[in-house]
């Protein structure tokens, strides 16, 4: 009886010893690949969109004041915009959102889900015609 308990605890033991040893290799191998794919994305300067930040803000400028225009500043800066402002125009009042990382203000109009303004630096308040 004694030898059965021997070598069931061996087993166990030998089963518990590879498995956390399989684990360890495959966290460590799945973490190498995030840092890899991590460091491919900062030498391109380009995220999961594609575009470079110069090419994001030049989309942004071209569909200025059409509809999507906020949607498209919201997937392009997710997390990366501070409200800094808020001031009167588009269709009643308009958020000033600043990037830091890019040094770029962006008036925006929630009621109709549009950019209105884009500027370099961190602005407050923009000219009224630009954010009518």
């Amino acid at each position: 009886m004694k030898l059965k308990n021997i070598v069931a605890t061996a087993a166990l033991t030998s089963l518990i010893t590879v498995s956390g040893a399989s684990v360890n290799t495959f966290t460590q191998s799945h973490g190498t690949q995030a840092v890899a794919m991590q460091v491919m994305s900062k030498q391109n300067n380009k995220d999961a969109t594609g575009l470079t930040t110069s090419q994001k803000i030049d989309t942004l400028t071209k569909h200025k004041g059409q509809f999507g225009s906020g949607d498209e500043l919201r997937r392009y800066f997710f997390g990366d915009l501070e409200p800094i402002s808020v001031q009167p125009g588009g269709a009643g009042m308009v958020v000033n959102l600043y990037n830091k990382a890019n040094n770029t203000t962006f008036a925006y109009c929630a009621t109709y889900d549009v950019v209105v303004a884009i500027k370099q630096g961190r602005i407050t308040a923009f000219n009224p015609s630009e954010v009518k």
